[in-house]
């Protein structure tokens, strides 16, 4: 059995916060003496329904977990979503449906087992604690203070600058520490931004007389942009369920000074220093097409760039797209929707960027009749085409 101390600094490393000092290396020493393993917790609300490389950087530290023989507890916070976590907000996130938080739950879960092992995660819902009577609910509210909560830094940057604080809001975090309660949580993994969060589901453990978790913090990825923090509403991120070839275009676009984190925190590597930064980089986005797909597709991947940008050339496996020709104009941002997969006002934004194009000629209108359409190559921004083929 690996020495306790040695696990906690392998399990650490490259955590921001390991809180309290001490507290992760007592919790495995315990756990050893009892021949028990840890649970250690994880909540995600799927307020979207793809993960990108961001996430994936508290899922790896959670197989590392795993792989140490410790219990993952992956919670599907379709309670918590209702609410919508605040962290790193300037005003409260929109509302979801029940039906789109169940669908985005299906698949996160999916998509998270692309890092975790399916077999050895307890996956559970906070419905099944939070869906509770008004009684249980004022017992909750009653442990925290309303100064304690307003201490969190979005909330005082909204509260100091006037901005709305829904009243909802306050009450995320009360749900998110009983989730660490309900489950009897030993260790709770989050990112920098669910420091309050994890930290004050100690608090409610103490006040539950249960033993406090240890709490890690895992440093927040940039996205493409090299500047803000990964996510899809910001346009800067990278889904692991993208096609090989937009996963190794998007890496090769990034900044080179984030390149040292994306090997780190992906890769737990450094990269080659002997090796000029465009080298790097093409190591980095072939080692992650091959993480999340394969080593065959990471090299086609290279390859379907190479053609792209040094020698500007169409894909030789061109996929079709069949659209429906019924003798009326065809609405140019519908047809990028259905053929890409992306909103009709992604589409228009796009289009009127200058970013679509059709047999290399810049579109530069909404409509056009099918017969402008068909048989031409679609372009959309600098690594996606299809070939238009009217029905």
């Amino acid at each position: 059995m690996a020495d306790p101390a040695q696990l906690a600094a392998q399990l650490e490393r490259n955590a921001v916060d390991a809180l309290p000092a001490g507290a992760l290396e007592a919790k495995l020493k315990a756990a050893a003496e009892a021949g028990r393993p840890l649970r250690v917790k994880l909540g995600i609300d799927p307020t979207a329904p793809d993960i990108h490389l961001g996430h994936t950087v508290v899922l790896t530290k959670l197989r590392e977990f795993q792989d140490a023989g410790h219990t993952v507890v992956l919670i599907l916070g379709d309670y918590t979503a209702r609410v919508g976590d605040p962290s790193g907000r300037s005003k409260t996130r929109p509302e979801l449906s029940a039906e789109e938080i169940d669908a985005n739950a299906e698949t996160f879960q999916e998509q998270a087992f692309k890092v975790l092992d399916a077999d050895r995660v307890e996956v559970r819902r906070n419905s099944e604690w939070l869906d509770m009577s008004m009684m249980d609910l004022f017992k909750l509210m009653r442990i925290p203070t309303v100064a304690q909560l307003l201490e969190r830094e979005d909330f005082s940057k909204r509260y100091s600058e006037g901005t709305p604080i829904a009243l909802l809001e306050l009450l995320y975090p009360v749900l998110q520490a009983y989730d660490s309660v309900a489950i009897k949580a030993d260790v709770e993994l989050g990112g920098t931004d669910q420091k309050f969060n994890l930290l004050l589901g100690r608090e409610f453990q103490n006040a539950h007389g249960m033993g406090q978790q240890a709490v890690l913090t895992m440093p927040i990825l940039p996205g493409t942009d090299g500047v803000r923090r990964m996510g899809k509403s910001l346009g800067n991120h990278i889904g692991v369920t993208e096609p090989p070839e937009e996963i190794f275009g998007k890496v090769m676009s990034i900044p080179d000074d984030v390149m040292p984190q994306y090997y780190d925190l992906l890769l737990g590597a450094e990269p080659d220093s002997a090796q000029p930064p465009v080298q790097q980089k093409r190591a980095l986005a072939r080692a992650i097409v091959a993480r999340f797909h394969s080593e065959a597709d990471a090299e086609a991947a290279e390859a379907h760039f190479d053609r792209l940008f040094k020698s500007h050339d169409t894909p030789e496996d061109l996929e079709d797209f069949d659209f429906s020709a019924n003798g009326e104009d065809v609405h140019v941002p519908g047809l990028l929707a259905d053929a890409f997969g992306m909103s009709r006002s992604e589409s228009r934004r796009l289009i009127e960027q200058g970013g679509v194009s059709l047999d290399g000629e810049a579109l530069n209108t909404l409509d056009l009749p099918a017969s402008e359409l068909d048989g031409k190559v679609l372009k959309v921004g600098k690594r996606r085409f299809k070939r238009l083929r009217a029905s």
